[in-house]
């Protein structure tokens, strides 16, 4: 296997595709994991917005605006599909690792052109099994690894490239907007354009310019639907809000464990045991960085889940191909190979699927569909999202974290007329609001409990003559 992939041949590709659909087979028949609250959460912003509200003016919640008209059109084409989302998701994940591959072999960045860092990519992708669903860190990351790949030309390169340097900003803008948090990534790119690809000043501008070009046009999306303003001022609650956790971080040492020594073995061999060209030794530069700032990331990132780890694959991939290809002890790198690419996909199967009942606030729990009247929508306010399982949202709040933040902030006349209007317009039949936040807000707005009364402990309904 190991010779099979070490081989420059792109029918090799073909055996990552089988790779990926031989565990996915596995993960299918043999492990059965509940849905994942992020992923629920995505697919009922989905659906409400394909009902015609606007995220951050109609409905609450930190999805970027890219990735949520990608969930309102899967909503539209195939509903409520979590298979829709595995299928799509896996698809981006194969793309990400064709391109990674092809860029490492264009760009000449190892001895010779190889496909293990497709494989070992693949792996990567095992450590958990969310990594591979869709969401807006697989979306916007795909697209800061088309920036990356372009920042690689300008190692090689020797001339000025305006369209390339053009596209750096576009992408990494495009990956904003998919996922806000990487905005971080924009002085990545300017740090690394300056003192590793040498930007000219031209070259600087033309970058930051085409960052700012995709986050322009969703400005103009939003003021065209009459919905700057509130959108404005939503979107810094998208950063400012309190972080929570779906998983604590210690939970992915044991299945990072051997990933992470692999690539510090190859990392030391690649920096201080073997030579490089001028242009290598830029490349391992930018992976360094590129690290470097993945883990700043996490200052940034509001829900702390593994699938938020994806950022860290290619620059993984690469270190761990060091390793394979440059590592003097032959006879430890053949089981070292098996270990990574067949036993940690099998193992981190078992990890998480052990780990079920400990995250629970990460897997949505079997709501009982007794415990709400027969209205199809609802609208939770409390941290339990299971009724969504069954339920539509019929409000505006969907993050109930930010949500928070949201109702609490310090209001102007104009923006608790806002929050009223909001309400009013939507009309949610039943509110689940077991920590009481609906209920501060009642009292904050006292016009509101005309429409609502209390129906159960924690339970707010529309008054019957209130209802359109």
């Amino acid at each position: 296997l190991f010779s099979f992939f070490r081989v420059n041949d792109p029918i090799r590709l073909v055996g990552i595709l089988l790779y990926v659909i031989l565990f996915s087979v596995i993960s299918w028949v043999f492990f059965s994991f509940p849905s994942t609250t992020p992923s629920l959460m995505w697919m009922v912003l989905g659906e409400r917005l394909s009902e015609g509200y606007l995220l951050y003016v109609d409905v609450i919640d930190d999805t970027g605006p890219l990735s949520a008209g990608v969930f309102t059109g899967l909503h539209i084409l195939f509903g409520r599909s979590p298979i829709a989302y595995i299928l799509l998701g896996k698809i981006f994940v194969f793309f990400q690792i064709y391109y990674w591959n092809s860029t490492l072999i264009k760009y000449r960045v190892f001895d010779e052109n190889t496909y293990l860092p497709a494989i070992v990519m693949a792996a990567l992708f095992h450590f958990s099994f969310d990594l591979m669903y869709l969401s807006p860190t697989l979306l916007g990351s795909t697209f800061l690894l088309l920036a990356f790949g372009q920042l690689f030309s300008h190692t090689v390169l020797q001339k000025e490239s305006s369209e390339s340097t053009l596209l750096i900003g576009i992408y990494g803008g495009l990956a904003t907007g998919f996922h806000w948090n990487f905005v971080f990534f924009l002085p990545f790119l300017v740090f690394t354009g300056l003192a590793i690809s040498s930007f000219t000043v031209r070259q600087l501008f033309l970058s930051i310019m085409g960052f700012f070009l995709p986050i322009l046009l969703i400005l103009v999306f939003y003021f065209w639907k009459d919905g700057l303003e509130q959108a404005l001022q939503v979107w810094p609650i998208v950063f400012t809000y309190l972080n929570y956790a779906y998983q604590p971080s210690l939970s992915w040492l044991a299945p990072g464990a051997l990933p992470l020594v692999l690539t510090l073995i190859g990392f030391a061999i690649s920096s201080f045991f073997r030579g490089a060209t001028i242009n290598q030794q830029k490349q391992r530069q930018l992976i360094v960085i590129w690290l470097l700032f993945s883990a700043g990331l996490f200052f940034l990132v509001k829900n702390n889940a593994s699938y938020q780890l994806v950022v860290f694959l290619p620059g993984l991939s690469y270190f761990i191909s060091q390793f394979f290809l440059h590592f003097s002890w032959t006879l430890l790198i053949r089981p070292a190979f098996f270990g990574l690419v067949l036993v940690l996909p099998l193992w981190t199967l078992n990890y998480w699927d052990d780990r079920i009942a400990v995250d629970s606030s990460y897997f949505v729990a079997a709501a009982d569909e007794n415990t709400l009247s027969r209205q199809t929508g609802v609208m939770v306010l409390e941290k339990d999202p299971s009724p969504y399982r069954y339920k539509s949202l019929d409000g505006p709040f969907l993050n109930y974290h930010m949500s928070i933040s949201y109702l609490k902030q310090e209001k102007t006349l104009q923006q608790k007329a806002q929050v009223f209007q909001m309400i009013r317009r939507q009309q949610p039949k039943q509110v689940l609001d077991k920590d009481g936040l609906f209920k501060d807000l009642l009292e904050e707005l006292p016009a509101l409990k005309e429409f609502y009364s209390l129906s159960n402990p924690g339970v707010y309904s529309l008054k019957q003559e209130s209802r359109r």
